[in-house]
Order: C-alpha cells, then sequence, then structure tokens
C-alpha cells in the first residue's frame, strides 16, 4: 500500500462498540459489517475491553487479555482482517483486576508473592508522610493531598485481607466492591461454641445485616454479642472482592506485563490501542494524582517505545479542559489524540444555529496538524467541561440543561456536577431525537479533520434507555447510553432513512480520495452557515450546511469534475 492509500485507510471511519452491542456476540457484528450496503463504510473498529477476560465496568476491569470466550473467537477476527478492517483495542494502563493472577497471588501468598510490589501498597507508599490510623492505614499530611484528584469520595484505598490475618490498604481509584458469603448454623458452630438453634437464629441476623448494606461492625448481635470476635473473624476471612487496583509502574513486572499485553493486542490485529486512564499511573507524594508532570510523558514515552515493536500507534486518553492546551502537547509529541470537543461543539452550533467556533477549531486542527479521533458519542457520556477555555463556562450550563431536560443524566461527582465533564445520554436525544439534526451532526463529524469514529447507538439513532439505566442500579447511569440491539432491531433499522442516509456519508467518507490526513480543507462560516471544502489529487468533496433550517448537501467530484455523489436533506 503506498504512503497517499495508506493514510485514506488510516482516517476513514471506525465503528466503536462492545463485542456484544449487536446481536449478542462479535460474530453478529461481523454479519452486520458483512452487509452488502456496508462493505465499504468502515476501514477500522474499536471493540470495548469486554472482548477480553473481565468483570466489573463493563470490560474496564481487565483480568487477564486472553478473548472473552462468551463472545468472541478468532474466526471473528480472522474475518474482519478479510474484510480490510484493522482493530483498535484497549490496553488499561493504569489498573488490573483484583481477580487478576497477580493480585490473587498476593492475597494466597502476602509477602511472600512474587507480585507484592506489582501494585500499590498504600502504606509503603505514604510511609514517612502521614499518621496512622485505628483503621490500619495512613492518613496522608493534609499539605500533601489538598490538591490531589480523586474519582471518589474519601481515600482511594481497598482493606485486603492477608494470608496471616493482617489488613493492608492498596491503591484502588477507580471501583470496588467487597463480598461476603453468607454463613449458617454449621460455619458460626465451627468457629464458637454455639448451640445448633441459636447459631441458625445468629447466621439470619448476619446475612440480613450484609444484605442490608451494613458493615460488618454494625451487625446487631443483640444477645449473642459474646460470639461477636468470632464470628467477625469468621466473616473477614472469608471476604472477597472485586475491584481495579493500581498498578505500580516502578516495578519492572509491571512493564513485563506491559510489553506482554501490547504484543497479545497486536496479534489480535490491533493498529490502533487506546491508553485508558494512564494518566492516573504516574503517582509521586504530593503530586495531583491526574496528568502528573514530568511523569505522565515519561511513562507514554516508555510505552511508546514498547508499541513501537509491535507497530502500534497509541491513542492516550485524557479529559482536559481546551484552555489547558493537553490536545496540542500530546500532538507536539507526535500522538493521535481524542477530539472530546467536537460533540459539544456540534451540538452547540446546532441549538445556537452559530458555526462559528466550529469553523474555528477545525482550521486549529489542520494548522497545526493535529491527528485526532473524532465522535459524536461513545461509551461514556457526552463530554462538556472539556470546552472550558474555548467556549464561555455558562453555555456550557445551557448545553448541559438543553440535554438533561431530554432525559439525559449528570452524575455529581463528590456532590459537584461542575467537576464531572460527562453527560450521560445518547447522542440522538441529545438532539432532541431530530432525525435532520441526526444527519446533519454526522454531516459535519465527517467533514470535520480526523478520523470518525461511530457509536453503534448513534448510527442507529438509538433513544436514551432509561429503564436499562435503572435495572443497572447505583452506578448504571452510562447504560443509557449502551443498549443491545438484537439483530431483528438492526435489519428494521437499516430501513429506515435516519440510517440509510448516515451509512451514505460513511461510505462516501471511506472511499472517496479527496479525504486523508494529508489533504487539503477550507471551511468558512457565517454563523448560520458553514461550507466545508476538501480537496486532494483532483477530486473534491463539498458540503454545505445550513445550520437555521437544520439542511444540508454533500457532494463528491472527480477530477473532470464529474459529480460521483451527491446527498442533500
Amino acid at each position: 500500500m503506498n504512503r497517499e492509500m495508506d493514510a485514506m485507510a488510516n482516517n476513514g471511519p471506525m465503528l466503536n462498540a462492545y463485542p456484544d452491542s449487536i446481536g449478542g456476540a462479535l460474530e453478529d457484528i461481523v454479519w452486520f459489517l458483512k452487509q452488502p450496503e456496508l462493505k465499504n463504510a468502515f476501514s477500522s473498529f474499536y471493540i470495548l475491553p469486554s472482548i477480553f477476560n473481565t468483570d466489573l465496568d463493563r470490560g474496564f476491569s481487565v483480568i487477564d487479555y486472553s478473548l472473552n470466550e462468551l463472545y468472541v473467537k478468532n474466526d471473528e477476527l480472522k474475518a474482519l482482517e478479510e474484510l480490510n478492517i484493522d482493530l483498535k483495542l484497549d490496553f488499561i494502563l493504569n489498573h488490573a483486576s483484583v481477580l487478576s493472577k497477580q493480585f490473587q497471588d498476593i492475597l494466597r501468598h502476602g509477602e511472600n508473592s512474587k507480585y507484592k510490589d506489582f501494585f500499590i501498597n498504600w502504606n509503603k507508599f505514604w510511609e514517612g508522610h502521614g499518621k496512622m490510623t485505628e483503621e490500619g492505614y495512613i492518613q496522608p499530611y493534609p499539605e500533601l493531598i489538598k490538591n490531589m484528584f480523586f474519582r471518589k469520595s474519601g481515600l482511594p484505598i481497598l482493606m485486603v485481607r492477608m494470608p496471616d490475618g493482617t489488613n493492608v490498604p492498596y491503591w484502588n481509584t477507580f471501583y470496588q466492591e467487597i463480598q461476603y458469603p453468607n454463613v449458617d448454623a454449621q460455619d458460626i458452630m465451627r468457629v464458637t461454641n454455639i448451640q445448633y438453634t441459636s447459631a441458625e437464629a445468629l447466621a439470619k441476623i448476619v446475612n440480613a445485616s450484609i444484605k442490608d448494606g451494613k458493615k460488618v461492625s454494625e451487625i446487631p448481635f443483640g444477645i449473642y454479642e459474646k460470639y461477636k470476635k468470632e464470628v467477625i473473624e469468621l466473616l473477614e476471612s472469608n471476604r472477597k472482592y472485586l475491584g481495579q487496583m493500581d498498578l505500580n509502574i516502578k516495578s519492572p513486572l509491571v512493564w513485563e506485563f506491559y510489553d506482554e499485553t501490547l504484543k497479545t493486542l497486536a496479534g489480535y490485529g490491533a493498529k490502533i490501542v487506546r491508553l485508558d486512564a494512564f494518566a492516573y499511573a504516574p503517582k509521586e507524594v504530593g503530586e495531583k494524582n491526574f496528568l502528573n508532570e514530568p511523569g505522565t510523558w515519561e511513562v507514554l514515552e516508555k510505552v511508546k517505545g514498547l508499541a513501537d515493536k509491535y507497530n502500534l500507534t497509541l491513542l492516550p486518553e485524557i479529559h482536559a479542559s481546551y484552555e489547558a492546551k493537553t490536545y496540542e502537547h500530546l500532538a507536539q509529541k507526535g500522538y493521535m489524540t481524542y477530539d472530546f470537543f467536537l460533540p459539544g461543539l456540534i451540538i452547540d452550533a446546532l441549538e445556537s444555529k452559530n458555526g462559528e467556533l466550529l469553523a474555528s477549531w477545525a482550521l486549529e486542527l489542520q494548522e497545526k496538524e493535529i491527528h485526532v479521533v473524532n465522535m459524536l458519542g461513545c461509551h461514556d457520556g457526552i463530554p462538556l467541561l472539556d470546552l472550558k477555555g474555548m467556549i464561555p463556562e455558562e453555555r456550557i450550563d445551557v448545553l448541559m440543561n438543553t440535554i438533561v431536560d431530554r432525559n439525559g443524566y449528570i452524575k455529581n461527582l463528590h456532590g459537584q456536577k461542575n467537576v464531572y465533564y460527562q453527560v450521560n445520554a445518547t447522542y440522538y436525544s441529545a438532539l432532541g431525537e431530530d432525525d435532520k439534526k441526526m444527519l446533519l451532526a454526522r454531516a459535519l463529524q465527517i467533514f470535520m479533520p480526523g478520523k470518525p469514529q461511530v457509536w453503534y447507538l448513534d448510527l442507529f439513532a438509538g433513544k436514551n434507555d432509561i429503564e436499562g439505566m435503572k435495572r443497572a442500579g447505583a452506578g448504571g447511569h452510562k447504560e443509557i447510553n449502551r443498549t443491545n440491539l438484537t439483530k431483528e432491531q438492526i435489519k428494521e433499522k437499516m430501513k429506515t432513512d435516519v440510517v440509510q442516509k448516515q451509512i451514505s456519508m460513511l461510505n462516501f467518507r471511506a472511499t472517496f480520495p479527496a479525504f486523508s490526513f494529508d489533504s487539503h480543507m477550507e471551511v468558512k462560516s457565517d454563523k448560520q452557515k458553514l461550507n466545508f471544502i476538501w480537496e486532494k489529487d483532483g477530486y473534491t468533496a463539498y458540503l454545505k450546511a445550513d445550520l437555521n433550517i437544520v439542511s444540508l448537501q454533500m457532494a463528491g467530484e472527480d477530477k473532470e469534475g464529474n459529480c460521483i455523489f451527491n446527498l442533500s436533506i
């Protein structure tokens, strides 16, 4: 493949889905991609990490990087390769599951484990920088953590029971869950001298308390108080965990693991590796715990050295405000980056009927040669606080309120919505479930610089799944935009105009020679109207968008000036 063809392929549209998003397994997504209408629409596929052996957080808590046998077979990966579709896969740099072989070895062998330094022992990390508490963890001095960013309230630790009965705190930035198995009368009799009928009654009290979410120390023993110590020991010695434990990047074994993982991903057909939550990985006493400098960039360069061995392109995932210029810093270092500004900018343009900011951003990307993966919706929420410094904060509030009024959801992080960067909603619902707005948003996305990433639910004009969010319970807000679709639903949706026109646009974007990372692009705006022109090797692509009446005209001309594609709404 020559350089020009390679450039065009590399910035072609990319499907984004979980392996079970369509039909229930990856083979059903392969079936979808083999439909005649989709023959050329996608050159890449970002499969979310439930493709691996995982537990929590719908894939982002990885036990190991073997394929999830419930969803994936090697045959499907070969089929994607035959369709000339390469992969973007996740590498969870900051953490691994409690159920990983490394952490389980620690639980079995404690300080004798080969992997005792693979994860971050909180007390070792903070030794000499805080005071030991009665609960057995060090409380860092206030001046050392006042500027630290934590993803949840309280300290980011999980107390883990060692084989010798001691409890050790491990650094745990994201999810955690502690489970206590039910006990029965015989369990209690084994550790006390209690009579059977009393043991039955006590077991009911214990199990009911745990089911109600009480801490072990809060169980009301009442007349059985004299058995409290033995029963609590019984419970604690049998507790189980789920969670994402932070890796210790100062351990050589962690870097061996990184190398092995990147090699595995390349073997699956990955060309792009998304570095999830990597900016949390470098940790130092007194630092802010996110995007530490220079540690973040040192780690990134070291990972790049490993990735280069396997011809992998790294896509670091960092949410940061526009005014922080982190996107520009990544580009200057030679990395692709996410365009987390585009989703909000397009909604803002459509709602305000003003495309000037969108045009300005397109020109900045081109002038500064910033290569991005752009998107509308994704598996997370719609990022809006990233726009700080690009648009006034009162306009960000308007966008948030607009999406919430359309049944979107804002998670209040630590009780403050203004420190959380996402609104959870499908992009279609965020646009008021308006087909014309959805089509115009897609057209604007594919004419913006970058590699367009297409969330499967956006393609099918998916609506907010309020019931799915409720079923997921506490912490399940993201399920509003993760509805799995059956093959029958896909067949019906493929007949709709909003889906057919999006597919037609994507085929044009994927195959028309005017689009590549080294094309010439022009964009002009007079507030309500946006005009894009892309040119390369004599081919020209046009988009004329009217934000006021929500209309578009998209066309492509060959070297002789013949119109070989035309679409209007």
